[in-house]
């Protein structure tokens, strides 16, 4: 098998369990040493020693290499898709999504490239993908200037006018919801997005009165597209875990309705956000919502799965959630009040 391509799938595994970022990393720097060279050249460099030499390659990601060259599957590869069941395919609802709203690239928090972004959201059969880097304010996660949102516009257009990735990149952001309520971006480069994700990620143990009032404020903005995370929470993981904000519950989601605001299923293992009661609350309150993975690297798409699987426990139908609606209804209804 091709040796770039086996190391890129070790990285994605890796992504998916939650692995160290380091290690998933030392397999992407690797597959794109490698990508550089012929068959012919590589197979020269590990015959005479020189890819060993190499920087970007360690002891792991060499005995990949040669495996690949040699026409094997890797036994690190092979070991890993055991693990994670690689020949599995979706079902149920899942089977049914055809995009995610809510990625990161390295622009940002994320770890890869907007190109790799998008190879895995297509990699997990996905037919379009919104990028949706940090704004300003939320500066350890390196949130975008809209002099950066400017030029990574221009990237994004630039990629889908390739039409080399297999999958539509829609530019889009997840907008931090200010104490006011505001949202941390002009509304002339939120207009210029297809998607805008608001979420809370500052002062989040506030009194509810004042979580509450912030929220609807940025709900009923018309340029507010989805309600990340609602409640902040974390329940495992590395970061340690966290409480949820407390907030009045059924003014938002009857907000959420009113606005056609969707309530996002955030998928990432650790977040699990909203609780299924939220959950239950917000489907009864006839809420849209968009199961999402929070992706900061390619094998985060695999946690679709997930919140896909919570939903379907839920009882939510497919249709009210707009990560499986095609993409000229999603276009619809993101610009809707624009």
């Amino acid at each position: 098998m091709d040796a770039a391509d086996a190391l890129d799938e070790i990285a994605t595994l890796l992504e998916s369990e939650l692995a160290s970022g380091f290690k998933s990393k030392a397999f992407r720097r690797a597959a794109d040493v490698v990508r550089g060279f012929t068959p012919e050249e590589l197979s020269a460099r590990i015959a005479d020693g020189r890819l060993r030499r190499t920087s970007g390659i360690g002891d792991s990601t060499y005995g990949v290499i040669v495996d690949a060259a040699a026409g094997r599957v890797p036994e690190y590869l092979a070991k890993l898709r055991e693990q994670a069941g690689a020949a599995r395919t979706r079902e149920g609802l899942a089977a049914e999504l055809k995009g995610d709203l809510h990625s990161h690239s390295e622009w940002s928090d994320g770890t890869t490239s907007i190109q790799a972004m998008a190879r895995g959201a297509a990699g997990v059969g996905l037919e379009w993908v919104v990028l949706s880097d940090h704004s300003p304010s939320l500066r350890i996660a390196n949130g975008l200037s809209a002099e950066r949102l400017i030029e990574q516009l221009e990237i994004v257009e630039a990629l889908n006018a390739d039409g080399d990735l297999g999958i539509r990149i829609l530019p889009g952001i997840e907008v931090d919801i200010l104490e006011d309520g505001s949202l941390d971006q002009t509304p002339e480069m939120l207009e210029r997005l297809d998607v805008v994700v608001a979420s809370v990620h500052s002062k989040l143990r506030a009194p509810e009165r004042a979580m509450t009032a912030r929220m609807l404020r940025a709900i009923a903005d018309p340029l507010t597209n989805v309600l990340g995370h609602c409640t902040g929470r974390l329940v495992k993981g590395s970061r340690g875990t966290r409480p949820q904000s407390t907030f009045d519950a059924e003014a938002v989601f009857a907000a959420c309705a009113e606005h056609e605001v969707a309530v996002e299923i955030n998928s990432r293992p650790e977040r699990q956000d909203p609780p299924d009661e939220l959950i239950a609350m917000a489907n009864d309150a006839g809420c849209l919502f968009s199961i999402d993975s929070d992706a900061h690297a390619p094998g985060h798409f695999a946690f679709l799965e997930l919140g896909a699987a919570r939903a379907e426990r839920a009882g939510i139908p497919a249709d009210r959630i707009v990560t499986t609606w095609q993409l000229e209804r999603l276009l619809e209804w993101s610009h809707r009040k624009r």
